[in-house]
């Protein structure tokens, strides 16, 4: 995902039955003192595309579906699987998987959540015609049929997934996976309404269609203004929220967003702007969080296109590129230069940077322009192309440097583009740019929530990389019996990027964001998530 699972340890796996304790949600330390108003502002930092689970790809629309539905399991931040709508599971073999409902769970109409809703809704997710960005999702998990469902091989009723009665789910593996369960969290496969679905079309997203499952339900949508959820009563842990509506606002603006969270219109910012970090730090240190979170910012090539189908060319800008000045000089709030694609250490597993990540500065820039010459780009023939990224000042920042790299380094001209966010994700689905900003959120803890990416055919590769080395590389990973060999194989699809370089990693993020005093509960996970129902507001 743009900008979700956390660890999931081989004794959960092997347990024949499995479920977890408590569902988290507010937890009140004793004695605090509540608002009467328990309402809470969030920027969200830019329009979502939509509100279908099923059509979108970034935290910008997650953050809110996150808060209107709930999945079968969840992750909390210490890594625990916890049941949500799935009240306990089995397995056999680690290969079919049986999740039993919670009983007289319905959706915020009232009607019951059924154990047919989720078939629907994954079926639906595979299924071609809806054109989801998480499409290759399910097939990732090893569901049974779902990768050739979504290539259009097979019909989506033929996924491994069916329904034992109206509160029992099976759900049938071609192998056994280690992610399932954390993977199983990830908001495209929360349960839809079908019949809310089938009857509005795509017009089920509107306030007065909305049906959901989470602890909150759609009240308002003013397009580029702000979303309003309120308190779903009908919700199974209901009980345990205490924050009875949410405001959540579609600033892009970096500086608005900080201006009107010192205005005290807004409780939680979307992220701290780079070039007020440290004055930030100095006068609101107490409102400031940073946390640590697996994702990678990246500039990703469209390598069918000329003349990034020359992996000379590739290789060339990536080895120019001085990460290091861009994670502490250009950023400096923890980022770290990145050489890999996923991240460092990530599900028990540690990866290595590729060998030119240790060479000198001056040895990367001799080889860069090797390249460039060997590619026919020189002095009297440049290299020129746009670089595209979303409208953002921290983006455009980085932008700048890069190109200002480039050109110092390379002679090399990058001429900025920016484009709103939904413009930018449909520019890169067409395939309508040379290089591209981008950056991906892990939606689970493994390397293959960054790999799988780059797979040839995969519904997110947009890159359109293709190299049968390394999908078998993948493969094998995922019929790994350990971490060891897991990483084995990760190691082999992480050297691969670092020869053929589809997108130039650039920095592993850590999350800033300002927080307001009397806002409880602010626990961000791995991931970078947090949710409105784990929150609560204290008396100011």
């Amino acid at each position: 995902m743009k900008q979700t699972r956390i660890r999931f340890t081989r004794s959960l796996l092997a347990a024949a039955i499995l479920c977890a304790g408590a569902a988290q949600a507010a937890s009140v330390p004793q004695g605090t003192a509540l608002a009467e108003k328990q309402e809470l502002v969030r920027n969200n930092g830019s329009e979502p595309a939509s509100l279908d689970p099923h059509k979108v790809e970034s935290d910008v629309e997650f953050n809110i579906i996150s808060d209107l539905f709930d999945g079968l399991v969840s992750v909390s931040p210490a890594g625990e699987i916890q049941p949500r709508l799935a009240e306990k599971w089995e397995t056999k073999d680690n290969t079919v998987w049986t999740f039993h409902l919670r009983p007289g769970i319905t959706w915020s109409d009232g009607t019951a959540i059924t154990a047919q809703d989720v078939v629907w809704s994954w079926q639906r997710l595979v299924d071609p015609k809806t054109v989801s960005p998480y499409a290759s999702y399910p097939g990732s998990m090893l569901i049974v049929n779902a990768a050739d469902i979504a290539e259009g091989k097979k019909a989506p009723d033929t996924l491994g997934v069916k329904a034992l009665n109206d509160t029992t789910l099976e759900v049938t593996l071609t192998q056994p996976n280690a992610a399932f369960l954390p993977m199983l969290a990830h908001p495209s496969l929360m349960p839809l309404d079908r019949t809310l679905v089938t009857r509005y079309g795509e017009k089920w997203t509107q306030p007065e269609h909305f049906i959901s499952s989470g602890a909150y339900k759609l009240s308002q949508w003013v397009v580029n203004e702000r979303i309003v959820a309120e308190r779903n009563p009908r919700y199974w842990d209901n009980a345990h929220t205490v924050i009875n509506k949410v405001t959540y606002l579609p600033i892009a603006s970096e500086a608005a967003d900080v201006n009107r969270y010192k205005a005290g219109e807004i409780d939680i910012n979307y992220t701290v702007p780079i070039n007020q970090f440290a004055q930030l730090k100095k006068t609101m240190g107490n409102e400031l969080n940073v946390s640590p979170q697996l994702a990678t910012y990246y500039y990703e090539f469209n390598t069918t296109r000329a003349p990034f189908n020359d992996v000379r060319v590739r290789k060339a800008l990536n080895l120019a590129l001085d990460k290091t000045i861009i994670a502490e000089k250009v950023l400096g709030q923890g980022q770290r230069p990145a050489w890999l694609i996923s991240q460092p250490d990530i599900g028990g597993v540690t990866l290595r940077n590729p060998d030119y990540a240790s060479w000198p500065m001056e040895k990367r820039i001799a080889e860069a322009k090797k390249l460039l010459s060997e590619a026919g780009y020189d002095e009297g023939h440049p290299l020129t192309f746009h670089l595209l990224y979303n409208t953002s000042e921290s983006h455009q920042r980085i932008a700048i440097a890069a190109s200002s790299m480039w050109k110092k380094n390379l002679g090399v001209e990058a001429k900025l583009q920016n484009q709103e966010w939904k413009t930018m994700l449909d520019t890169m689905h067409t395939h309508s740019f040379d290089v591209v900003r981008f950056a991906w959120v892990a939606d689970y803890d493994d390397a293959s929530t960054f790999l799988n990416n780059f797979r040839t055919g995969d519904s997110q590769n947009t890159s359109q990389y293709s190299n049968p080395a390394y999908d078998k590389a993948l493969i094998s990973a995922a019929k790994a019996g350990s971490n060891d060999e897991r990483g084995k194989f990760y190691q082999q699809a992480e050297d691969l990027l670092g020869q053929d370089v589809p997108a130039i990693p650039v920095y592993h993020y850590v999350r800033s964001h300002l927080v307001k005093p009397w806002v409880g509960g602010f626990t961000p996970d791995k991931l970078g998530y947090y949710y409105t129902k784990d929150m609560y507001i204290k008396k100011h």
